[in-house]
């Protein structure tokens, strides 16, 4: 599909990722890290020179270059997982209705979570829009976070031992379920918007 678009016929897709990187330049969050980015490298500019700001983005370099190999490829990712998983099992398990049970399963699927913020945060983007409720999705961000088994055997237990690794375990245990229900009542309150899920 094409539309006629100042004075030219472009195709829908381009359009679409126009629009999409304008809500992104347009968005508040997004102007207020600008500026404030902005701001330290003319604060930096000023107190230590040009050497140190071109210093400061040659850091940076290797990590905006992460994201731009990474990122389009675990929202691919993320989509791809949203259109396979059923919505209605997703819906049964993680909905409006799972209650203690989503809960679990989250806390489950959270710490079997592989990975970094790259499979997580896409994978939770895919559950929200395929139907999870607010409380298991919290839950399961914070059972990733500080339950992850697979960063704790190959991490965790390497640097610092078994032993200090089972006390911390067992006691963030409890942690991610917490957060789940401390996250059902917020809602109750405060209504996160839906757009996400469009």
């Amino acid at each position: 599909r094409r539309l006629f678009l100042w004075g030219r016929v472009i195709p829908m897709r381009g359009v679409m990722i126009w629009s999409a990187l304008r809500s992104i330049v347009v968005d508040r969050t997004f102007i207020i890290v600008a500026t404030v980015a902005l701001a330290a490298g003319v604060i930096l500019y000023k107190l230590k020179g040009l050497d140190a700001v071109f210093e400061a983005l040659h850091d940076d370099l290797r990590v905006f270059t992460v994201f731009v190999v990474f990122l389009p490829a675990v929202l691919m990712l993320a989509s791809i997982v949203e259109v396979m998983l059923p919505k209605s099992v997703v819906e049964r398990w993680l909905g409006v209705g799972s209650g203690f049970k989503g809960i679990a399963v989250a806390t489950f699927a959270g710490a079997f979570t592989p990975g970094g913020p790259f499979l997580a945060f896409p994978m939770v983007l895919a559950l929200y829009r395929a139907g999870a409720d607010w409380a298991p999705l919290i839950t399961y961000i914070t059972a990733w976070s500080i339950l992850s088994l697979p960063r704790i055997l190959v991490f965790e237990i390497p640097f610092v031992g078994t032993e200090l690794t089972s006390v911390r375990y067992l006691s963030s245990l409890i942690l991610p379920p917490i957060a789940g229900l401390l996250a059902h009542f917020i809602v109750r309150f405060y209504r996160p918007p839906e757009g996400l899920r469009d």
